[in-house]
């Protein structure tokens, strides 16, 4: 799958004081001595000393372009494992697209989205699941996002995958040896010690697999449903928390009749709230059709804030638990029930609710006044402790990747039919195709075992020039 083709690519994006036009492929050298003089004299490119930078001119025959800085990165000291040349430009749109036009007419191709990296991969520069982690750290919006991303291209995942493979092809190794053996019956695997490895196996991917809330989160940010009957505060909730006015406020019931999101990051997190429109029962059709759209943020939240108002009866605060309670039966998902308008409330009123309330232990109360702003920070500081951003600092490994989740999971069902095997004395070759099944999920992940399809489809969404 290496081209032979020489590409280029602006490497960043929009209007700035610069810009990066990347080059890369075994023609580079040639390509860019076509258009680049550089200051120093007319020493070619490949001639000069690798990892080096040389100011000079970007020339259309005599016709000066830009005053440029050219780096030279020679094979297989680059990016992507091939002779490359990175042109710092002005960031000028003319600029930067006549460049593109002039290596272009000099023998280069325009590179398609994420080329530079998946020639990086095939090259042998990074894996697969590091390839995906630069598309991540590129899309990064928060710090934990970043952190996700940074781990993983730094090969923590990856070293964790090769260490389970490596033992496993010890144990397959002998396996296949016993079968060339068999009419001998001879056994080089210790079943016992290959039970042991496959109990360890399974706990650390059962590890990685449960690691994958935690990580998807932090790469698309965390769904909060703010829910609740009309008129009680929801929008003026979602205003406070964003300091602007993002959401209509209104003293008429049925104002929000279809869902407001917003973002906001906080302790390098990223939320996702969505207010959404007042429960009830109505007869009006659009009002109706945004309680709908209610309920299915409901499904998508990983958080769900009910509000209601601290002045409400117990009874009726039990029974909006429960409907909501109803909804998220799976226990995957937070409830924090919100007393709004606590400022109203006097003191002993509202220490006797907090106790008439009927929450569960993992079920979470927090007063406040979202129009005068009281205790928003508390809720703030509540969203931060559920999502618990504090285990990603204790834990080798994250995953955030669904492709990853997928094979994780297939590896993990393979491991238990190897258990039960190993369990019920199963036949030698039966034993090690599940062991073999385990090895191809794994390495699928890093790309040791891969298809055109699945290249094709990683790379697609990259950016052009990454």
């Amino acid at each position: 799958m290496i081209s032979e083709t020489t590409i280029c690519a602006p490497a960043t994006s929009g209007t700035g004081a610069i810009a990066v036009i990347r080059v890369s492929g075994p023609d580079t050298f040639r390509i860019v001595d076509k258009i680049f003089v550089p200051a120093s004299g007319r020493k070619k490119l490949a001639e000069q000393p690798p990892s080096t930078i040389h100011f000079g001119t970007i020339r259309e025959k005599e016709e000066i372009i830009d005053e440029v800085l050219v780096s030279v990165f020679q094979s297989p000291h680059s990016y992507t494992g091939e002779d490359s040349v990175e042109i710092s430009c002005h960031g000028s749109p003319y600029i930067q697209q006549k460049i593109l036009e002039l290596l272009t007419d000099s023998g280069a191709a325009p590179a398609g989205p994420g080329e530079f990296t998946q020639r990086a991969f095939l090259h042998g520069k990074m894996d697969l699941s590091q390839a995906e982690a630069v598309a991540d750290l590129v899309a990064a919006e928060s710090e934990g996002a970043h952190r996700v991303a940074i781990q993983q291209l730094r090969g923590g995942f990856s070293e964790s995958l090769k260490e389970l493979r490596d033992r496993l092809l010890h144990f397959i190794s002998l396996i296949e040896l016993e079968l060339d053996f068999s009419e001998e019956d001879v056994e080089f695997a210790d079943r016992k010690e290959l039970t042991r490895l496959v109990e360890e196996i399974s706990s650390m991917i059962h590890g990685l697999v449960s690691s994958f809330r935690l990580g998807n989160v932090l790469k698309n940010g965390v769904p909060v449903a703010i829910i609740g009957r009309p008129n009680v505060g929801k929008s003026t909730l979602l205003n406070a928390i964003l300091n602007e006015d993002r959401a209509i406020v209104s003293e008429f019931e049925g104002t929000t009749r279809d869902t407001v999101e917003d973002t906001i990051t906080l302790g390098g997190i990223r939320f996702r709230f969505i207010d959404t429109a007042g429960l009830r029962e109505t007869a009006e059709p659009i009002e109706n059709l945004g309680i709908r759209r209610t309920y299915q943020k409901i499904g998508q939240a990983s958080i769900i804030l009910l509000l209601t108002e601290a002045s409400d009866d117990p009874e009726l605060i039990n029974r909006s638990i429960e409907a909501i309670r109803e909804q998220i039966a799976d226990g995957s998902r937070h409830m924090v029930l919100v007393l709004n308008k606590s400022d109203r409330v006097p003191e002993e009123k509202l220490h006797k609710l907090r106790q008439d309330i009927q929450l569960k232990q993992h079920e979470r109360l927090v007063a406040l006044s979202a129009k005068k702003r009281i205790n928003i920070d508390g809720l703030m500081d509540l969203l931060l402790e559920l999502v618990n951003i504090g285990s990603i600092r204790h834990q080798d490994v994250v995953i955030s990747n669904i492709r990853h989740y997928n094979a994780l999971q297939s590896a993990s069902e393979s491991l238990q039919r190897v258990t039960e095997g190993l369990s019920a004395s199963l036949p030698t070759d039966l034993l090690a195709q599940d062991i073999r099944e385990v090895l191809h999920y794994l390495g699928e992940i890093t790309g040791e075992v891969t298809t055109d399809e699945i290249l094709a489809n990683i790379f697609r969404n990259f950016c052009i020039g990454k």
